[in-house]
């Protein structure tokens, strides 16, 4: 099954190391593929173009059925391999409900994350302002603390079960925030213990080979 498989990804994006737990989640080892480098604008291939038309990683493809978002091929894989590896939705409707609540959620804090680690990358130097990079710090310390309070609920199962929520937020956004706690005056020592625990747990790392997944900086991430 595996071997019908491509990836084709890119080191220190979370995008990419999405579809690459969940294909070890799922026992899906021995899958095709092949590290390409952002710097080298490896991206915009025409190896990758063919796949995925926007030139961004990841780019899969299983067969003849090519999925290049990220979210939509995790999905993909929970579905057709159910029965196989770790099961990524519960069953129990109100859990299964708030895993998807928080999945999509969580689209929002990468949008508000990225506006403060990758400002100075994306806009120019003559049109930064301070007034900006205030203003977005701030916009994200609000997203944290509404998250934290997410945390006060909901410490156990949301953060520990190896469930879609878990895959596709809790983990990623741990070796992320790591990276603007700096700029967030109102992290709480719970949150910063949160974050502590899911980089150090053995069980929260990924088999996978995702060099450098507790402390990338990677700016084209």
């Amino acid at each position: 099954m595996a071997k019908d498989m491509t990836l084709l990804w890119g080191s220190g994006s979370p995008p990419c190391w999405r579809v690459m737990i969940a294909l070890e989640e799922k026992n899906l080892q021995g899958y095709n593929q092949k590290l390409l480098s952002f710097e080298k604008m490896e991206h915009k291939s025409k190896e990758v173009m063919e796949m995925n038309p926007r030139g961004q990683l990841p780019a899969f493809k299983h067969g003849d059925r090519v999925l290049n978002e990220s979210y939509a091929a995790c999905m993909y894989l929970e579905s057709q391999f159910k029965s196989q590896g770790n099961k990524l939705i519960p069953d129990c409707p109100a859990e299964q409900a708030l895993m998807y609540q928080r999945m999509f959620e969580g689209l929002t804090f990468n949008e508000k994350m990225a506006s403060v680690i990758y400002y100075n990358w994306k806009v120019p130097e003559g049109e930064r302002h301070d007034s900006a990079v205030k203003r977005n710090r701030e916009v994200l310390s609000a997203e944290v603390k509404l998250w934290e309070g997410y945390l006060e609920k909901r410490s156990g199962c949301s953060w520990q079960e190896r469930t879609f929520h878990w895959l596709m937020w809790s983990f990623i956004q741990a070796s992320l925030i790591s990276s603007v706690l700096g700029y967030v005056k109102s992290v709480t020592l719970k949150w910063q213990l949160t974050i502590t625990a899911l980089r150090t747990d053995p069980a929260s790392k990924p088999p996978g080979p995702l060099p450098g997944w507790r402390t990338h900086r990677d700016k084209t991430c």
